[in-house]
């Protein structure tokens, strides 16, 4: 090769490696999940602070926020986001991998949320004290209690209950745990977790009641079903959310894995008839639009948004989901994000908490749901709305 077929090589070569990193830095999605996580760390220096902790606590929406960090880092090689999810860790795991706050005697589903992030984590930088962490959550899960059919509770104080949220918080970790180790044993038992939740929950329209007590003991549960009053918006968007995750790590051949698609796609189907046709997003009692006092609520409509995007990228909803997620993204933007003052973005229209039973008493009622509390930038919200964009940016 002569000196001008060597330019012309080396020319080539580093066009075509600059029109790579073009391609990548002004993909929309990934630009907009980048605003979106640096708005973040402006809101909340430490990652723990991310839910208005006072002081740091091992708890699923910081450890999710980090799982998003982690993800971002993935798609873009960004040190910034992995460098804000490692300092997170690092504050909570110690030397000798006991977690900060953790307390597996609680048996609470929510704790183990962040065994996800952490074996992302330790994939990309492996440490001891990681995988001593991780196989203590692991443990949690041995003797965790179980309804009668082998559903875990979603925490010890809620006897007998089942809750559609567990089933990310902590049947994720299971799933990805099966994977990483690998525990072929697992996967079985994983499956039967959403099975057997949504053979209790399962409504007519079908979405799924939020929560479900076997001893129908508790005030909010029907004296038949055992199941609480209504659908919640959010917990019906952590139970799609879990069945793409759980999706994509599940052997092929598993003989479960054809009811879990079955079940995503009733889901997403039945929240179509239910979307809000002018924004594409969805009502805090997403069956019961237009209702006095429901709102078009944000952290649901952010993890629907995922969950199309990740379940037509998997191939197990149906193409026309890409352009739907699209849609959905358009509308938080065009809806619920708004530009501060400093220039960060802000997600708008959270829904600050709800859940069933406790102390004050929550009766999971549709007046009970429309009255909680609505802020703006909550974690639960931000975090899919992070991932929701990671996914689009791969179809």
């Amino acid at each position: 090769m002569n000196m001008k077929q060597f330019t012309l090589c080396a020319t080539f070569i580093l066009s075509f490696l600059l029109c790579l990193t073009g391609c990548r830095r002004t993909n929309e999605y990934l630009d907009l999940a980048q605003q979106i996580a640096q708005s973040e760390m402006k809101h909340h220096h430490e990652l723990w602070t991310c839910d208005g902790a006072a002081k740091p606590k091992w708890e699923y929406t910081p450890t999710l926020m980090a799982r998003a960090f982690v993800d971002l880092y993935s798609a873009t090689d960004d040190t910034l986001y992995l460098n804000h999810a490692q300092r997170f860790a690092d504050q909570f795991i110690g030397e000798d991998g006991t977690i900060l706050t953790y307390k597996q005697s609680l048996y609470n589903m929510d704790r183990i949320q962040g065994g996800n992030f952490l074996i992302l984590l330790n994939n990309i930088n492996p440490q001891p004290q990681y995988r001593t962490a991780i196989e203590t959550l692991r443990d949690q899960l041995r003797d965790q209690p179980r309804t009668t059919e082998g559903g875990f509770w979603h925490k010890q104080v809620y006897e007998h209950q089942m809750w559609l949220d567990g089933l990310f918080t902590g049947t994720t970790f299971y799933a990805r745990y099966a994977a990483w180790k690998p525990e072929p044993e697992a996967w079985s038992d994983v499956a039967s977790q959403f099975l057997i939740i949504d053979a209790h929950t399962r409504k007519a329209n079908g979405l799924n009641h939020h929560g479900w007590d076997e001893s129908r003991r508790m005030g909010w549960s029907d004296s038949i079903t055992g199941c609480s009053p209504e659908t919640w918006g959010r917990a019906q968007g952590w139970y799609v959310m879990a069945l793409c995750d759980v999706l994509e790590l599940m052997p092929a051949d598993q003989p479960e894995r054809g009811e879990l698609i079955a079940i995503l796609n009733r889901v997403m189907n039945a929240l179509l008839t239910l979307q809000d046709p002018a924004t594409h997003l969805w009502y805090q009692v997403p069956d019961r639009g237009g209702e006095e006092g429901n709102y078009l609520e944000s952290t649901c409509s952010a993890m629907y948004c995922f969950a199309m995007a990740k379940g037509a990228r998997l191939g197990v909803l149906p193409e026309q989901y890409k352009q739907e997620a699209k849609e959905v993204l358009n509308g938080l933007k065009n809806n619920k994000i708004q530009t501060d003052e400093d220039g960060s973005l802000s997600l708008t229209d959270c829904c600050a908490v709800a859940g069933l039973g406790g102390n004050p008493y929550r009766d999971g009622t549709y007046e009970y749901y429309i009255h909680e509390r609505i802020c703006a930038n909550d974690p639960k919200g931000v975090a899919p709305l992070i991932l929701a964009c990671i996914e689009l940016s791969k179809l």
